[in-house]
């Protein structure tokens, strides 16, 4: 398992006394609350849109009340997915493998894709691949997909990191608003982020080391799916099935009105954190994402392979993660392309 979390040890015992209250008025597949989770991240746009715009409220019907939840990071959703604290969240790869290794396969499953790209190594002027020995660069979190793919891309530069912060690069996980203060501040030489903190590293004096789609065949990487808990999915695929029916209104909006999108995560995030995000930064972001309903199973696949290779993933059988049967009715439904089932 990823060792992302200390806490994450406790995750067993958290899931059989989590609570589920607020599923109580559910009937005939139709939970009373979603509770969703996503981040003020750019990678996350399908759910900011879906949220500010009420596409997910609509699909849902009255029977069904929405709450969102906001994470810094993957882990730190898991734990609550683990706590039953959420039903479902839009989460990285590699936090996803994670969960479905430490519950044998039985707590989540993927249900849609939600993003590919957007994401980069920042580092300061005049760092280059040759000079990095010394230096301190952040992640969202450690075990994150952010800090998994700078650890493993490292290792092949044949540089050390360890989970403590030694090696020959220091590591810092930490939230990303802390590590643009921190850049800012000189006290970071560089980090390994989402959109939109790529932008407001290179903002704050950053250069792109690598573009991190570059490192992927055909430059599609997942950075964001949609995962659900097993539990709810069985009790309430409805709700899962109006869920995803949101989700793919959100991507179908982001497609056909990439301003109107990106007005309604300015705002959301601005919602969220206090401060809208300008629109010019999101604007120069924006070519560096995809957002599509596939989940790019494959490259989930190679990320938990990388994992593995750096000492943060025990060996895991990875059959039965995806369940993109309802997706794929919705689809059919608006008359759309359906998703290969890994």
């Amino acid at each position: 398992m990823l060792a992302g979390s200390a806490s994450l040890g406790l995750l067993g015992a958290l899931a059989a006394c989590g609570d589920d209250d607020s599923e109580a008025s559910g009937t005939d597949g139709v939970a009373g609350t979603l509770r969703l989770g996503h981040f003020p991240n750019l990678t996350h746009a399908t759910a900011l849109v879906g949220i500010q715009n009420g596409l997910f409220t609509k699909a849902l019907g009255s029977q069904t009340k929405l709450e969102t939840k906001q994470f810094n990071a993957g882990p730190a959703a898991i734990e609550q997915i683990f706590a039953e604290g959420l039903d479902a969240t839009y989460i990285g790869p590699n936090p996803t493998v994670n969960a479905f290794a430490k519950s044998k396969g039985e707590v989540i499953r993927v249900i849609a894709g939600a993003a590919s790209g957007g994401v980069a190594f920042v580092v300061k002027k005049g760092i280059t691949e040759a000079n990095l020995k010394g230096k301190k660069i952040g992640t969202p979190q450690l075990g994150n997909t952010q800090d998994v793919a700078l650890r493993y891309w490292l290792k092949e530069k044949g540089l050390t990191a360890t989970k403590d912060g030694g090696g020959d690069v220091k590591i810092q996980p930490q939230e990303n608003a802390q590590i643009l203060e921190k850049f800012t501040a000189g006290q970071l030489d560089g980090a390994w982020v989402p959109e939109p903190w790529v932008s407001r590293l290179v903002s704050a004096g950053g250069e792109i080391l690598i573009d991190e789609r570059d490192l992927w065949p055909d430059k599609r990487f997942v950075i964001t799916n949609l995962i659900v808990r097993t539990e709810f999915l069985k009790k309430y695929p409805k709700t899962v099935k109006a869920l995803l029916q949101g989700h793919v209104d959100a991507n179908d909006s982001i497609k056909s009105d990439a301003a109107g999108a990106q007005k309604a995560v300015s705002e959301q995030i601005g919602k969220l954190t206090g401060k809208p995000l300008k629109l010019d930064v999101i604007t120069k972001a924006w070519p560096t994402l995809e957002f599509l309903n596939d989940p790019i199973a494959s490259s989930l696949t190679t990320g938990a392979k990388h994992a593995e290779e750096i000492g943060l993933l025990d060996k895991v059988d990875l059959n039965g993660l995806y369940d993109l049967k309802l997706l794929n009715e919705v689809l059919a439904a608006k008359g759309e392309t359906a998703v290969t089932q890994p």
